[in-house]
Parts: structure tokens; sequence; C-alpha cells
């Protein structure tokens, strides 16, 4: 912790499929994503990690702790949505409107829309800090950033969010007792979530089952077979700890008025080596950690208090960093090493024979104007363009969690089954979903805006 961060799925194997697609359940998707921190010395070069992460690994995310404007300019035209984040001891700049429109022009406007920057973070764990000018100054800059963000019509693309420890908790046990503490709930939380909520930004926490659990509850800890633990207040029982983090924080958004926002899971991971007297502190655990919790935020299931759910997620973290300080696991919680061997296998790695699960999606590039579209419009395919380049324009979208039962087998708009239908469906969903601004049908300069509907039979675009 950076205490100081288809289509074509017939294919596809089951395990893959479960990961690498979104899972819809009750509309809600889940996705996976790394923290890719950069305390270390050894690291390779942005643009071998952004081309090791699209070929060999399943993730579709990436947090940074910073803007580092080389890992920017790497992950340009990858698709990968990118979440950046403000400095701690930057936030007091962006209490000035004109700061915070610098600030955006110096770290984002020059990366997008190649770069799918997605979300900027203000500060980390600031509450946790307890420095009374990072927290007064907090939502301000968050307002401001946002702010910025509606000047440049980004405000539909780009989110303003900042991710909190568990420390915000005054009561987190049994789970349907979760509160905020004293002092901090009316004075900062409850303004920042209403701001989340006027903007449609997540709420985001980082919780840590490995901070929290003892050699009595290692089990619970990682998802292993256990006894479970009661909450008698609502008669459920939790099997793993993480639900009850998850549940102890939903219990006192709801308990202040919003039990209605999303959470995403800002970090989260599990060191592969720590001091001798740590419990559970190896790759084997490791492991089991990360490996469970990629099957469970994206299985549906949800959590005793949030059925029904998925969680976008972030694992902590991308590689080992050798420059962080403290103790001995604070420099092993990578799932891979520098040379981007894995720490150990958690299910995140592309299997080489999967020839179908894309390599290098399509991304929306250069804006043709950044106005959006007036009158009923829809996105097509050009004609002429090659089927390929097709097949990574729908896997892109599907792989952004966009609805594309409907050009699955059985569904409204699978026939005719050809990738020329099933590419204007999907770049169509996209275009509307995000707006219908023009570049959002540039997808490469492979898509076209027309006033002639599309729809057939019983397929509506």
């Amino acid at each position: 912790m950076e205490k100081t961060i288809n289509a074509t799925a017939s294919a596809v194997s089951g395990l893959l499929f479960f990961l690498l697609t979104v899972n819809f359940f009750n509309g809600v998707q889940g996705s996976i994503g790394v923290n890719y921190g950069t305390v270390a010395d050894n690291l390779p070069a942005p643009a071998e990690v952004a081309r090791f992460l699209l070929q060999d690994t399943l993730i579709n995310r990436v947090r940074l702790f910073d803007a580092n404007p080389a890992i920017l300019q790497a992950f340009a035209h990858t698709g990968v949505a990118i979440t950046v984040t403000v400095p701690n001891e930057e936030i007091p700049d962006l209490t000035k409107l004109a700061s915070a429109r610098q600030w955006l022009k110096t770290n984002i406007i020059p990366y997008i829309p190649s770069t799918n920057i997605v979300r900027i973070l203000v500060g980390n764990e600031i509450l946790s800090t307890a420095n009374k000018l990072f927290i007064a100054n907090l939502l301000p800059s968050m307002e401001n950033l946002h702010a910025a963000l509606v000047e440049e019509s980004l405000s539909h693309r780009i989110q303003v969010s900042t991710p909190h420890s568990l420390a915000i908790l005054s009561s987190s046990s049994p789970p349907s007792t979760g509160k905020f503490r004293k002092g901090y709930d009316a004075v900062v939380l409850q303004p920042v979530l209403s701001f989340l909520r006027a903007t449609g930004a997540p709420f985001m926490v980082n919780p840590y089952p490995f901070f929290g659990c003892s050699a009595e509850t290692l089990d619970y800890a990682l998802f292993q077979p256990n006894a479970g633990v009661l909450d008698s207040n609502t008669g459920h029982t939790y099997t793993n700890m993480l639900d009850a983090q998850l549940d102890a924080i939903f219990s006192a958004m709801k308990l202040v008025g919003f039990g209605d926002l999303e959470i995403v899971i800002a970090e989260t991971g599990w060191p592969s080596i720590g001091d001798p007297a740590q419990v559970g502190v190896d790759a084997k655990s490791a492991a089991e950690y990360n490996g469970n919790l990629i099957r469970h935020v994206n299985s549906g299931i949800g959590t005793p208090l949030m059925p029904n759910r998925t969680f976008e997620t972030y694992v902590f973290a991308l590689f080992n960093e050798d420059l962080k300080p403290g103790p001995t696991c604070e420099r092993n919680f990578g799932l891979f090493r520098p040379d981007m061997t894995p720490v150990y296998d958690a299910g995140i790695l592309r299997h080489k024979n999967s020839a179908s699960i894309p390599i290098n999606p399509s991304p929306v590039v250069t804006p043709v104007s950044p106005m959006p579209s007036t009158g009923k419009q829809w996105c097509v395919p050009k004609s002429g363009v090659d089927p390929t380049i097709l097949q990574n324009n729908i896997d892109y979208v599907c792989g952004l969690g966009i609805d594309c039962r409907p050009i699955q087998a059985g569904g409204d708009c699978f026939l005719p089954n050809t990738v020329q239908a099933h590419a204007a469906y999907a770049m169509n969903a996209y275009f509307q979903a995000m707006g219908r601004y023009a570049y959002d049908c540039d997808f490469a300069h492979t898509g076209a805006i027309t006033t002639v509907d599309p729809s057939n039979g019983g397929c509506n675009y």
C-alpha cells in the first residue's frame, strides 16, 4: 500500500472467460485492475510494462500514484483504463480554481483521448494522515478539479474521487454496526459523499484483511473454509474478512444516507515475503488471497449486505518495490518481479493458446469534435474495414462493460452472425453510452456516424 496505491468467448476456457469478461449480474459489472507503484530503482520501462499487461495479463485497469507522463504516454492506444493521483502534498494548491485548471492542462489534457484516463484521485488516505491542511482542502480540491473537467467537456469521461483506509471507521465489528469516526462523519465525509453522488463517482476504500488477521483468523482472511463469523444484528454469517470490511463501510455510508453509492476497492493485496514473526506471509498465502479475491469480487455474489454485486478492484501491487520503507512485507506485495516474471500464480496471466483473446484492443483516439451529437444518430463501421480490426473494436467495447449480450448466441442481435454486424452493434452501444460525442465513434478511424437507423428485425440499436 502506498500509504505515504465477449463476444468471442466461446473459444476461451471457462476460467479465462470468467476473469476476462465482465460478469453481468443484475446489470452490475466488475473489473480487475492493479496498482502500479514506482518506489523502486529496478523497474522496467513503462512501455515494456504496458506491452506486458496487454499481451500477457488479463488486467484492464491501472491505478497510478501520481500522473507520471512517461507512464501515461506508454499506455496510449491500449484502451487500458488509467486512474491518476494528485499527491497529498499538492492538494492545497488545488483549492484555487486556476491551479486546478493548470494541473489538468499539464497532467491530463496532453494525453487524452489517446490514453484512456478515467479517474483522478485526490490524495491517498488523507484522513489517516491527520494533516489538518490536507483534510480541510480535500473537498475544495476535488470540486475544483471537477469544475475544470466540466470546462474542458471531460466530466462525462473522467471522475474525481479519493481513497480511504478503514481507519475512517470508529466501529466495524459486527459489520452492521459500521460507522464513521466522529468529527469526520458530518464535517468531512458527508460533504465528500454528497460530491460523489452529485458527480456520479464511487466511494473508494483500501481494505486489507492482511493487516486485520491473526493466526486464528488466517483462513477467514484468505477466503479458505472456516466456521464463519455471525453478525447477530442481521443474522448474516461472514465467511471471509473482506466481505465484513466492505459491509462495515456500507453500513457507515448507509447510516449517513449514502447507501446508494458504488464502492470501489482502490487497494488490497497480500505480501509474499515478510519478517519471521508475521503470520501467513508467503507466496502460497499471497496466491490464495489474490486468486480468491479476483474470483470473489467478479462472481456477482456480492456481500451479505450488498448482494448481487461485483466490485471494481485494484490489486496491490504490480511489482515488488525495493525502495519502500518499513518492514520487509512492504517491499513484497508485487504480483510480478521487475523482470516481469510472476512471483506466484494469481490467475491473471493469459493462456498463450487462447488466440481469441484480444491482444491489443482498439482505442478511441483523436477527437473529431468536442461537441456531442445532436438529433438521432448512430455509430457504425466504415465499409471495407478489416474484420480483424472490427473484432478488436468488439472486444474493446465488451471488455469495458458495455452490455454485449444481444450479439452473443441467442441474443436479439446475434443474427446476422457477422463481424461487421456485431461491430456495428457494439460500436454504437459505446457511442450511445458515452454521450454521443463525435470522438466516441472514431475507433482509430474505423467508425462513422450515420442518421440511418441500422436496427433490423428484433434488433434495436
